[in-house]
């Protein structure tokens, strides 16, 4: 074995298990509670169950739009105070949105842990939702939407995939959602969508760090947590999909690009299914690194491509496996699914050697330990695998299922899912006016 192999595998082995504690309110607020006393730093973030599959389809955007809109201010915290505040404190924080879920945090020197509380019982609790702060943060959307997917290269791929993927479910809109569903929504309707989603009884507290006292940060938690009232419980819809069975066939014309890009997508279960970490181990076979198969043979040997990638999409109730290649010289969208599709068959029909398989579980080891390496990674963890995947303890054990996976598994898996007649292929490629210049 190389010495790097049993080093990375030395660390593995000697990473510590991350404790933690968990209880609920009595408004239904779940609260992990992770002490780590390495450095003098503290976290405390809430991650609240609601994403863009929880919008009115003709409002969409809404949870993307609340991720800015709850830094507006609250009954104690006056409008455009609290970034201020955060930084007078030797604090930084930030906030993001999916499909499933919308996460604030802020890290401060841990002994500032009760503003970091108070912050984000106050986001929860007195929010101002009024019309000059959805004004405001409508032209900060816009904005963000403007560099982001409008003017940016290849910005508009992943909408328009799901666009194309899905019939029913809300995942067929992006999470930053229409700028005309904003534009149209009134002040009672956001306000309506606060009420509804950003409770207690929706969320989780995360509070990870140097906490020192771990008596008096439960004092703390219930003093301003405590007194919220609970939400009525939240309703999932649940939104059933079809099963592709033929190929189907889409194009998009970027305003943004001169090299068309062709993509492979197929529809795949639940981030909670084994079989979705089997589907991200085949992405690290086919396209991590520039040892892996498909970069090697498209990329590196036949130079076909001026990038090619495999990546698996992960979400709360489907999931979407995404291969992609950018053709370059004589060679055409075709000829890279053919490559590509050459490769999985690869993948369905042989098994990955011993060594090969070696080589992936030191990867995974690698990563669990590179995810929990620091208190914000535990931090969104422990509430995402609480939230999101029903079993918090994942943060220590699901290591042990990528290490448990097989390479028949493998196979089998790609066999499963990864078929022509199962597939999306979108050609993205440049607007008309942009492939005659």
């Amino acid at each position: 074995m190389a010495l790097s192999t049993m080093l990375m595998l030395g660390g593995v082995a000697s990473a510590q298990k991350v404790a933690f504690e968990e209880f609920t309110l009595d408004n239904g607020l779940h609260v992990i509670l992770h002490n780590d006393a390495s450095a003098p730093v503290i976290i405390t973030s809430v991650m609240y169950h609601v994403g863009s599959k929880n919008e009115n389809p003709e409002r969409t955007g809404f949870a993307h739009f609340f991720e800015h809109l709850l830094f507006e201010g609250t009954e104690n915290i006056k409008r455009g105070e609290w970034f201020k505040i955060v930084t007078a404190n030797g604090g930084t924080n930030n906030a993001n949105t999916s499909e499933d879920r919308t996460y604030y945090y802020e890290v401060f020197p841990s002994n500032n842990l009760e503003l970091g509380l108070w912050m984000e019982s106050e986001r929860m609790m007195h929010p101002i939702i009024n019309q000059i702060g959805v004004d405001t943060q409508n032209e900060v959307v816009k904005e963000e939407k403007r560099l982001r997917v409008d003017n940016q290269p290849y910005g508009s791929l992943i909408a328009e995939v799901k666009k194309n993927m899905y019939v029913n479910h809300p995942y067929r809109w992006a999470p930053i959602g229409s700028m005309e569903h904003l534009d149209a929504a009134t002040l009672e309707e956001f306000q309506a969508f606060n009420k509804k989603y950003y409770v207690p009884n929706n969320a989780v507290l995360v509070v990870a760090g140097d906490l020192n006292d771990i008596s008096k940060t439960k004092e703390w938690v219930n003093k301003y947590f405590g007194a919220i009232p609970k939400g009525k419980d939240v309703l999932v819809e649940k939104f059933v999909e079809e099963p592709i069975t033929t190929t189907l066939n889409a194009s998009y014309q970027d305003p943004n690009i001169q090299k068309p890009m062709i993509v492979a997508t197929y529809r795949t279960p639940s981030m909670k299914t084994r079989d979705a970490r089997v589907l991200d181990m085949i992405s690290t076979v086919l396209s991590e690194g520039k040892s892996s198969r498909l970069y090697k043979k498209i990329v590196d040997d036949k130079k076909m491509a001026l990038q090619i990638g495999a990546f698996n999409y992960s979400q709360e109730d489907y999931g979407m496996y995404i291969l992609y290649g950018m053709p370059q010289g004589t060679f055409t969208s075709e000829d890279i699914v053919k490559e590509i599709d050459e490769e999985v068959v690869k993948l369905q029909s042989e098994l990955l050697s011993d060594k090969e398989m070696q080589k992936l579980k030191n990867i995974y080891d690698n990563n669990y330990v590179n995810g929990n390496s620091n208190v914000e990674g535990i931090a969104e963890n422990l509430a995402s695998f609480y939230l999101l995947y029903g079993d918090i303890n994942l943060i220590n054990t699901e290591i042990e299922m990528y290490r448990s996976i097989t390479a028949q598994e493998i196979r089998d898996v790609a066999k499963k899912y990864l078929n022509p007649n199962q597939r999306l292929i979108l050609d993205y490629v440049p607007s008309k006016d942009k492939a005659q210049n």
